[in-house]
């Protein structure tokens, strides 16, 4: 379970027997996992105000505060309401299991617990916490075109908008592949990412648009997030505004008319709808006097390649 290259996962253990705490102590610690230990609920309150655990292991049934208040209070506190709980308990009425859950429990253990079957349910709950946690930090980023890369150039996820704009920037089906081997070599070349932002690199395929990784930051063990864009081409943009009289959304989509571009390939580069586009385009060929794209993109490369 544990990763020799990352910190250990940190799990609070909650419970008021102390053979218990020893005796799952042990085979956590022997799997790779930190301990930390709370002989009751307020203890367990107390120690999250000041460590945050990566999962926490409580007890349903305990003098005072019990599990499910414990596990209630423990939600409230921001700092670990997204850390995954399991509850342990001798209970195995269905009221019981419920209450567990309306608690903020995601899974439940019956006592005496197996261990076995105790490292596997940690296992998929770390996990999912981190996908979860790399789902967050996906969504309080800026922008749609968002991709997360292992340090060898590896796609951990990507975004639908990222792959499409991939494959129509560079003109192929495995756009996402030639992105990630261009992250793995940018990440090769550097010596340090630590505290890193707004840093990154453009690259261009086989003649394509020019694309932008922007590094937005390292969001787990060997998982780095970037967001891709097409690199600013507002010399071209503005050739073409000037000599046209466009707005410069039009003359943007002017610029990938003559490129090849097909009205979706030019909605997801330029973030638009494909009915946008298709408004975009009647005032463009309004304006150039044309009636079609192929007129149209004609007359843009006449002008950018006079510019």
């Amino acid at each position: 379970m544990a990763d020799a290259n990352r910190p250990r996962d940190i799990v609070l253990l909650v419970d008021d027997s102390p053979e218990t705490l020893g005796f799952l102590t042990d085979a956590l610690e022997q799997s790779g996992l930190s301990v930390l230990i709370a002989t009751s609920g307020q203890v367990a309150l107390s120690i999250v105000d000041r460590v945050s655990p990566d999962l926490i292991l409580l007890d349903a049934v305990m003098p005072g505060m019990d599990g499910f208040e414990t596990c209630r209070r423990l939600k409230a506190n921001p700092a670990v309401a997204q850390v995954p709980v399991i509850f342990m308990t001798g209970l195995t009425e269905t009221e019981h299991v419920v209450h567990a859950l309306d608690s903020g429990g995601v899974d439940y253990l019956t006592k005496p617990i197996n261990i076995d079957e105790l490292r596997a349910r940690i296992r998929v709950h770390l996990s999912n916490a981190r996908s979860a946690q790399s789902a967050r930090v996906a969504l309080d980023a800026a922008g749609r075109h968002l991709l997360a890369v292992r340090g060898d150039g590896a796609i951990h996820w990507s975004t639908p908008q990222a792959v499409r704009l991939a494959d129509s920037a560079t003109g192929t089906f495995e756009g996402l592949d030639l992105v990630a081997g261009e992250v793995g070599a940018w990440l090769a070349r550097r010596d340090t990412i630590a505290g890193a932002t707004d840093a990154g690199f453009s690259f261009t395929h086989a003649g394509g648009a020019e694309l932008h990784l922007a590094f937005l930051g390292t969001i787990g063990p060997d998982e780095f997030l970037f967001r891709l864009t097409v690199a600013d081409r507002r010399s071209a943009d503005e050739a073409l505004r000037g000599h046209f009289g466009l707005t410069q959304r039009e003359a943007e989509v002017l610029l990938w008319i003559a490129k090849g571009k097909a009205n979706r390939d030019i909605a997801d580069i330029l973030g638009l709808s494909a009915r946008t586009v298709n408004k975009h385009l009647e005032q463009i060929y309004v304006k150039l006097g044309v009636e079609n794209r192929a007129s149209a993109a004609v007359m843009a490369a006449n002008v950018l390649h006079v510019d």
